[in-house]
């Protein structure tokens, strides 16, 4: 998750003419040609690292993919609930590695198919999340993912509206796109806090008589 946020970093900086957080599209740094682009607003796109971006997306997409399958067991409760918002999840993987496949100026169909398993279908699947993670999560990590999904959804129809409330199109859409990143990257440091604890922890006292 970090190597996305940081390639962003690297990718914007590469820009001849300066990137817009508010103006352009997260895609637009995996364009793959220098070219004016009309819709859904006006832009000149040029950038030098797109390769490096289509390359995060991928990354990202794959190690989603496998967050959600091998923290199963660990954050979500049983049931169908549980199983569907697994799914949605793992949908916005392949949604990050079409996008990352198939740059929006490439394969346009193929980028915005990306963009709905990550925008639309992810975010439902954060809601469902709030309602389907085990017991023992952590309440921040439980209602903070139904109430970032609900935003994700509100903004994501806001961008396809063209409403941006002065955020811009970029910021819009960044508001749609990054509530489920930034809740995985919370249960990811979440995971390696807890991990680190774990050999710290004190050796319960009818254990004692056994060591050594």
């Amino acid at each position: 998750m970090v190597q996305f946020f940081v390639i962003h970093v690297i990718a914007e900086s590469a820009w001849a003419r300066p990137y817009s957080w508010a103006r352009n599209n997260i895609s637009d740094l995996g364009n793959a040609h220098c070219a004016l682009q009309p819709e859904p607003e006006p832009r000149y796109i040029c950038s030098p690292e797109h390769d490096l971006m289509n390359g995060s997306f991928v990354t990202l997409g794959v190690l989603f993919v496998a967050g959600a399958a091998l923290a199963g067991g660990a954050l979500w409760r049983r049931g169908r609930a549980a199983a569907v918002s697994r799914l949605l999840l793992a949908g916005v993987g392949a949604g990050f590695v079409l996008a990352g496949l198939a740059p929006a100026d490439v394969n346009e169909n193929q980028h915005v198919l990306g963009a709905l398993l990550i925008m639309a279908t992810g975010n439902i699947g954060l809601v469902l999340t709030g309602f389907s993670l085990a017991e023992h999560v952590a309440a921040p990590l439980r209602w903070g993912a139904s109430l970032l999904g609900v935003t994700a959804i509100t903004a994501f129809g806001l961008f396809l509206s063209r409403h941006y409330l002065g955020l811009g199109m970029g910021g819009m859409e960044r508001v749609a796109a990054f509530p489920l990143l930034l809740w995985a990257l919370a249960v990811g440091i979440c995971g390696l806090v807890r991990r680190a604890d774990r050999p710290h922890q004190r050796v319960p006292a009818e254990h004692l008589g056994h060591v050594g």
